[in-house]
């Protein structure tokens, strides 16, 4: 395709939306647009941008040494935070393509769904929700990664979903329907294999009612998941499983936490990964004053730590925590740039 007087190649993809997308699509052409108004591109739609930048930032590549259910795995096999967020993007897209609904927002919102998402993954959420003033959630965290942070100046829609890809918020595209339900998806599936993978659960110990249902093959039991969702949304204008799908899905999700995310082998390293959060956060804290304007502090400190990969989180612990012998240290210069930054 070449460029014409007429209509450049973005115009001509957000007419073929308008011919191949279902009505109830979210349609380019017609996004709310971004808080900073932009020069369109010539090749691409807004939701196209969207992913290429979520692809290119630093916060997407840090994902890639950020924990998903094991801490700082060393069997290159298990999941990251990176893994995870391909697996939902891949299912996401297989579900908005099968209802003709817009792939490339589902993507963008699949690709950015957890760039907030601090190190040591839920448990690391977990302790600077108890010691941000406000609590602290990974799906906000991502918005401000993209807005304030790394300065993406994302379409309206695509923040949404990255917003409300967690459960208990209700997206405003059909589009972020799908990732909220793809992110359930993938990490009950994938965490089930890597917890056979890791020994601490059998095939035959997940429920059997959900086996059943499902499968006891994770490829099959994936398929039927989205195959659920596909047959259940078709010709709607929202996209859901069927209920009595989503009861089982339920049910082996609420196994899962029983089982593995709550009180298994996988969380005996926790502990001690809490403790490295809560020390860097003080230890941060205490190293801002007299540099920056006390009210910000708490705010800079979250920001610099929600992003560390857990390596460099552990490596910056045993860097101001551990005694070792002389060598040319890693600096906090992101920690003063972040001081600086004006909102």
């Amino acid at each position: 395709m070449t460029l014409t007087e007429k209509n450049s190649i973005r115009e001509v993809l957000e007419q073929r939306e308008y011919q191949f997308l279902n009505e109830y699509a979210t349609k380019s052409i017609e996004s709310k647009g971004r808080k900073i108004q932009e020069e369109e591109c010539p090749l691409r739609t807004c939701f196209q941008r969207d992913r290429d930048r979520i692809i290119h930032s630093k916060a997407f590549r840090r994902l890639k040494h950020k924990t998903q259910v094991f801490l700082s795995p060393f069997d290159d096999h298990f999941r990251t935070r990176l893994t995870h967020t391909l697996e939902v993007s891949q299912i996401a897209r297989t579900i908005a393509r099968a209802l003709s609904f817009n792939e490339d927002l589902t993507e963008a919102i699949a690709l950015g769904h957890d760039l907030g998402h601090t190190p040591f993954g839920h448990c690391g959420e977990g302790v600077l929700n108890e010691l941000v003033n406000g609590g602290f959630h990974h799906n906000i965290q991502s918005v401000r990664v993209v807005e304030i942070l790394e300065k993406l100046n994302l379409s309206t829609e695509t923040i949404d979903g990255i917003l409300t890809h967690t459960w208990g918020f209700e997206p405003k595209t059909p589009e972020g329907q799908i990732v909220q339900l793809a992110d359930k998806i993938a990490y009950i599936n994938h965490d089930i294999e890597d917890s056979i993978r890791a020994g601490i659960i059998t095939e035959s110990d997940l429920p059997k009612e959900c086996i059943n249902y499902f499968s006891s093959n994770q490829s099959r039991r994936l398929n039927k998941m989205i195959t659920e969702i596909i047959n259940n949304s078709a010709g709607k204008n929202s996209v859901a499983m069927s209920d009595e799908a989503w009861g089982y899905t339920t049910e082996l999700r609420k196994w899962m936490f029983d089982n593995v995310y709550m009180d298994s082998p996988a969380k005996l390293e926790e502990e001690k990964a809490r403790n490295v959060i809560k020390e860097l956060f003080y230890f941060y804290c205490e190293k801002l004053k007299n540099v920056c304007d006390e009210k910000r502090i708490e705010r800079i400190v979250t920001d610099y730590i929600s992003g560390m990969t857990d390596r460099y989180a552990i490596e910056k612990y045993k860097e101001n925590f551990i005694p070792a012998g002389f060598h040319s240290s890693t600096k906090d210069d992101y920690l003063y740039k972040l001081a600086n930054m004006v909102e």
